[in-house]
């Protein structure tokens, strides 16, 4: 299973990126800030994109794949 290695939204606020800005300057859909709050990992590869570019970093910086216990 696929999930978030660091917490996106923090991240994007810590690099100036408040979730009002993300949604006044269209930089992700509100959709996929719904999916961020709720750990949802099923976003698109352009709005994955879209999180590197804004805090330039690699799509492995962000998620990683475990074996779910059981």
């Amino acid at each position: 299973m696929i999930r978030y290695k660091i917490n996106i939204l923090q991240e994007l606020k810590n690099a100036g990126y408040s979730s009002y800005r993300l949604q006044k300057e269209k930089l992700l859909p509100a959709s996929t800030l719904n999916k961020l709050r709720s750990g949802d990992t099923t976003i698109t590869v352009v709005s994955l994109n879209a999180i590197c570019d804004m805090l330039e970093c690699q799509p492995g910086d962000l998620l990683e794949w475990y074996k779910p216990e059981g």
